[in-house]
């Protein structure tokens, strides 16, 4: 199936744990990152016929794809308040997709295995919960593989990348900054560290495709890296949607303070 437009691919903010649920100091904390993944829907501009996400929050010895009808959730967060492990987004699967998934992945050489078990982790159903609250989209997750090896998941993006003409929204989950020792709760401005990531991150995904997937695939290069992301788990998402990217263009399209750290979202195409 080929739809009259290709969808673009995004990397998401998923947030920390259940935050878009639960009180902070201040209040407005993570504001500005819910109302910008509420606006999501907006920034596609065209209802997708499913969405294909990859989360920083599974790792599998192949990449896996999770081919459940219905989904459950998986509460992998830890300490936070109770009514937060009662929340509810009751997505289903789509076994066609999840099996298309599958074939390309298999077709491009890489490894790949099936899980029909495992629920959705916080770092799908949290940020859509916002972007689909009434969880209308059929939604299939796929994992991350373990050694998180940046050029494989590159390519992991490109043989992911004709499901854009069929009318699937593949979008990755995690964070541009993600050191939890760095962040705070006071005024004492952005973490140097996170803005020198978060601008080389930006101008790598504005850059030509060919130079940003050299530039992502040497990532730990860039200025504050390892500061940034101390394990790239957080990281590794963008890369398989900026594969998928092709050769469109790629842009910053949300640039958020929280906890002391500079945070974004990147859009390649549309």
């Amino acid at each position: 199936m080929r739809t009259t437009e290709r969808l673009p691919t995004l990397f998401i903010p998923h947030g920390g744990g259940p935050c878009f649920f639960m009180d902070w100091d201040p209040p407005d904390t993570w504001d500005r990152m819910a109302a910008w993944l509420r606006g999501v829907p907006d920034l596609v501009g065209r209802r997708p016929s499913a969405v294909l996400v990859i989360s920083a929050h599974w790792e599998a010895p192949a990449f896996t794809v999770n081919a459940r009808e219905r989904h459950e959730l998986l509460f992998d967060y830890y300490g936070f308040p109770e009514h937060t492990y009662r929340l509810q987004w009751p997505a289903r699967g789509d076994a066609a997709l999840a099996a298309r998934v599958e074939r390309l992945v298999a077709q491009a050489g890489l490894p790949v295995a099936r899980d029909d078990t495992r629920g959705l982790d916080h770092g799908v159903f949290i940020p859509f919960m916002l972007i689909d609250p009434d969880a209308e989209l059929p939604v299939v997750q796929l994992s991350l593989r373990e050694g998180l090896d940046p050029a494989e998941h590159l390519a992991l993006g490109r043989a992911l990348a004709p499901l854009r003409d069929e009318g699937v929204l593949i979008v990755g989950t995690g964070m541009s900054f993600h050191n939890m020792r760095r962040f705070r709760r006071d005024n004492l401005g952005l973490d140097p560290d996170s803005v020198a990531f978060g601008d080389w991150l930006a101008q790598a995904i504005a850059a030509p495709p060919e130079a940003r997937e050299r530039a992502l695939a040497d990532w730990e290069r860039a200025p504050s890296a390892r500061t940034a992301h101390p394990r790239e788990e957080h990281l590794i998402p963008l890369h398989v949607v900026a594969g998928a990217a092709g050769g469109d263009p790629g842009r910053r399209a949300l640039s958020d303070r929280v906890l002391g750290s500079s945070q974004s979202a990147f859009v390649f195409g549309g």
